[in-house]
């Protein structure tokens, strides 16, 4: 059993799992639905509900709800994970030398998984997804609706036809809104029955935050996408202005969290955020090089580079944020 529970720590820290380890059913899941990047859909959920109990205004937090929030968030991470691999591999994106085959295994090209085995894997997820959705709208009515068909609509329209928002400079605006807005005050909501204005405000640093990641994923990609005439933001704007970018969005999260506190949206203890400084400058300085010639010794995603550095920043960043919030919960101290 221990070394299974290596695997599965492999797998959630890499997203991959060593050629000379025997490949175990949970193992095999944690791959198909690229579990290690589940923390940054997790972080968003918790704050919805903690934002709740945290806020300037505490409410009432209905647990079960919540719970159901954040599962449904996961799993619908998970069915977008495989949307996107299924329709990549359609549309003739992914392959043996795209750079998505390189960093991690892919659910079909690797044999994980059969093509009809992913759409039916899809299809249940999103029928689970489906039941906590009917739930939830019995009881707090249309807007959850809402909440839920707009990230389902920029989930499976960020690589679908006929829109391909990835394609088309519109990803990471995308990802923005789910990760932030969507998720944020769409938990929220649900676990409350209530939507103020406040929250949607609270919901964009670890908008950014999730925004810088997907930045960078797409700035180790950017020659091969724009071989493939794949115009992600980093694509339009060209290399060094798409480094300089994320620079500024890791910037605009410190800066956004030192504005919600001095405004009274975040209680002080959030500003737990500021102890992530020391990485984030070390990650400002890897933005501002090229991406070196040859990965590190024992480095497990190459050709990735700049995706994990962003990763490693916020899953820090929000971390200490989540801290922040629950301080607050039990010592509120407000400007």
């Amino acid at each position: 059993m221990a070394s299974v529970v290596q695997n599965w720590s492999e797998v959630l820290r890499t997203q991959n799992l060593s050629s000379e380890k025997p490949m175990d059913a949970v193992s095999r899941w944690l791959l198909i639905t690229r579990a290690s990047v589940f923390p940054m859909t997790i972080t968003s959920g918790v704050m919805g509900g903690l934002l709740a109990l945290a806020g300037p205004t505490p409410v009432t937090l209905h647990w079960l709800y919540f719970i159901e929030a954040v599962v449904g968030l996961i799993l619908a991470h998970a069915a977008n994970n495989m949307i996107n691999d299924y329709f990549d591999l359609e549309g003739g994106v992914d392959s043996e030398d795209y750079v998505r085959g390189q960093y991690a295994p892919h659910p079909i090209l690797n044999g994980l998984i059969s093509k009809g085995g992913l759409v039916a894997a899809i299809l249940a997820v999103n029928v689970i997804d489906l039941a906590i959705l009917v739930h939830l709208t019995s009881v707090w009515g249309w807007p959850v609706v809402a909440f839920a068909l707009s990230g389902l609509f920029i989930s499976v329209f960020y690589v679908a036809p006929p829109l391909k928002l990835k394609h088309r400079g519109l990803g990471e605006p995308g990802v923005f809104i789910v990760w932030g807005p969507l998720m944020v005050v769409g938990t929220y909501f649900v676990s409350t029955g209530q939507m103020p204005a406040w929250v949607w405000a609270a919901s964009l640093p670890y908008a950014i935050l999730v925004t810088t990641v997907l930045f960078g994923k797409h700035v180790d990609k950017l020659p091969a996408d724009s071989a493939k005439g794949i115009r992600t933001l980093p694509v339009i704007l060209g290399d060094e202005r798409a480094r300089w970018s994320t620079q500024a969005l890791i910037l605009a999260f410190f800066a956004t969290v030192g504005i919600l506190v001095l405004t009274g949206t975040f209680g002080v203890w959030t500003l737990a955020a500021f102890l992530a400084l020391p990485r984030a400058v070390k990650v400002m300085g890897i933005f501002a090089k090229p991406r070196p010639s040859e990965p590190p010794a024992n480095y497990p995603i190459w050709p990735l580079w700049y995706v994990a550095w962003a990763f490693s920043l916020t899953r820090m960043s929000g971390g200490f944020l989540i801290l922040g919030l629950v301080a607050n919960i039990f010592y509120p101290i407000f400007l």
